[in-house]
């Protein structure tokens, strides 16, 4: 369970701090009121080494999911334009929500509402619900008396956003698993397999072609040290965690990425279409284009473009249009710099940004067909390459004994 750093105050004396066990920061602030406290300060202590490691990859510990995100706004909106009060609604969809990481979040915004915070201010105690752009559009909603209409934006955003991360997902699983299945296969070969021919051939005491013999070596080295195989992916998985953190290894990452074969394709038009309708989405519903902007940098998933979108925000900053740093970067294609220069000159910048992301949610549609169709052969002929070459190594000196035998 959580252990969380608090300061509080009690109803006489002065402030006291200390740890405190609880599922969450809502449930550690009642067990602070339970003991008669006012909490001041109540932050989660983080975990570090191994037991971060577990917490992360836990998936017994719940958490709040995309679609509650979405099933929320959207029932949310219903209920503000319907008339219904904030506080009320949240207390009603509260008691209807399955998810009991997302009701405590929930009933957190609610009673912060109840005593006095801003409905933003509220949600943005909640990162890791709502993020900075979810709360950028509801503080916008919110001022400008349009709750309702936003809620309904986000969700229609958040579907389109989850919809194009599933499609990248898909096209990405198939290769992941025959990749697995295929290094499992070999594996059970050389480990469990091959060892039973060494001592048939053995029994021969006839001279092992050259790749059987080889095949061999590298067999007896598997199996003595086994243990790399498990430790050597895990320890490698874990450095370059730790080594893309680094904001210069992650910049040139990044870079390399975008300009791979197949997938850097794929990748661009995803990372495009995201820029396009996040930004676009937040212009739509009121947020100033300098935090539209610096929140588009922020949720990008990408330094390069990040450095990019930052660029152009600084370059709005002076009075200056966006698309000039933007087709400087050359991370952007022609047809989006255009078509975000006719948004600026006409003053429908959101409507044509929409439209660029539309495009190009086809145009990811495109690239997974075409990426699907070059990389499955690509993987089945390496597959039959690789195993092939074992099994035929493997009975290669048995072909060359029936031959003397034949002689």
């Amino acid at each position: 369970m959580p252990k969380f750093n608090y300061r509080a105050r009690p109803p006489s004396g002065a402030v006291v701090t200390g740890v405190i066990e609880a599922a969450d920061q809502r449930s550690a602030m009642d067990n602070l009121k339970g003991q008669r406290l006012i909490p001041i300060e109540v932050t989660e202590i983080q975990a570090t080494g191994l037991a971060a490691l577990i917490g992360k990859i836990n998936p017994f510990k719940p958490s709040v999911k995309s679609n509650d995100i979405v099933l929320f706004s959207r029932q949310l909106s219903t209920m503000v334009s319907a008339g219904v009060p904030i506080v009320q609604g949240l207390n009603i969809l509260s008691e209807q929500i399955e998810n009991p990481a997302f009701r405590n979040v929930v009933t957190g915004i609610k009673e912060d509402i109840e005593s006095g915070v801003s409905m933003p201010d509220a949600m943005r105690k909640h990162p890791k619900a709502f993020s900075e752009l979810y709360v950028s559009m509801i503080k916008a909603g919110d001022e400008g008396g349009i709750l309702d209409t936003i809620l309904q934006r986000l969700s229609q955003y958040m579907e389109s956003s989850e919809e194009l991360k599933g499609k990248v997902k898909g096209a990405m699983t198939m290769p992941a698993v025959i990749g697995f299945i295929a290094v499992s296969v070999v594996i059970f070969l050389l480990v469990f397999v091959l060892p039973t021919f060494k001592n048939i051939f053995a029994s021969f005491g006839a001279e092992l072609p050259l790749p059987t013999k080889v095949l061999m070596q590298f067999s007896d080295l598997l199996v003595k040290f086994f243990y790399l195989v498990v430790i050597i992916p895990i320890g490698g998985f874990v450095g370059f965690k730790q080594l893309i953190k680094i904001p210069k290894v992650r910049f040139q990452f990044d870079g390399i990425i975008l300009k791979a074969p197949m997938f850097g394709i794929m990748l661009r038009k995803v990372a495009i279409a995201k820029f396009s309708r996040t930004l676009g989405t937040l212009i739509k519903s009121g947020v100033p284009i300098m935090q539209a902007l610096d929140t588009v940098a922020k949720t990008s998933g990408n330094m390069v473009l990040e450095k990019a979108i930052l660029t152009a925000r600084d370059e709005v900053k002076k009075g200056e249009h966006m698309v000039a740093p933007l087709k400087k970067s050359g991370q952007f294609p022609p047809m989006v710099i255009q078509m975000i220069s006719v948004g600026e000159q006409t003053g429908n910048l959101d409507t044509m940004l929409v439209k660029i992301a539309d495009f190009y949610d086809a145009e990811v549609d495109v690239a997974i067909k075409s990426l699907t169709s070059m990389i499955e052969p690509l993987v089945m002929a390496f597959l039959g390459v690789v195993i092939g070459g074992i099994v035929i190594a493997m009975f290669l000196p048995m072909f060359e004994m029936s031959q003397l035998v034949g002689n």
